[in-house]
This record gives C-alpha cells, structure tokens and sequence, in this order.
C-alpha cells in the first residue's frame, strides 16, 4: 500500500489513466472488428469505409501509448492489403 502523499497521488493518477486506456483501446476494437466484419461479408465498399475509419483511430492509440506504433502500422497495413485484395 502506497505511503507517502506522492505515491498516493501517484496510485489515483494511474487508477484515471488506466481507464482512459481501457476505453480508448475498447473503441481501436470496436473499429476494428467493424472492419474484420466487412471483410467478412466481402462487402468491398463498406470494408473501405469501415477502414477509413479505423485508421485514425489505430494511430491515435498509438500516439497516446495504448498501442505501438509498429504495432499499430502493422495493423492498418495488414487491414488495407486485405480490403485492398477483396476489391481486385
């Protein structure tokens, strides 16, 4: 258990942040599996969409330390190779 002020501080700030990451990272899922069912469906149009706006998302992540980002790179690249290839 935390003793001294600062640790205490310290132990409420990373309590707030712990769920400001959890959301964020709940909402680069949400994208995500909107994306992973659009592909699914072999719907090209809506899987672009759906990428476009995941995109954003993924990299805000990363910007903010929830993800990577090689991680989040990976992802969208990996994400457009396979809309890319539904439409050809």
């Amino acid at each position: 258990m935390a003793n001294t002020p600062s640790a205490k501080k310290a132990v409420r700030k990373i309590a707030r942040r712990t769920k400001v990451n959890g959301a964020r990272r709940s909402r680069v899922r949400t994208f995500l599996r909107k994306v992973e069912e659009a592909i699914a469906s072999g719907q090209p149009e809506e899987a672009k969409t759906a990428l476009r706006a995941a995109e954003p998302e993924i990299m805000r992540a990363a910007q903010k330390g929830v993800l990577h980002k090689n991680t989040a790179s990976r992802k969208v690249s990996r994400l457009a190779a396979r809309v890319r290839s539904l439409s050809a």
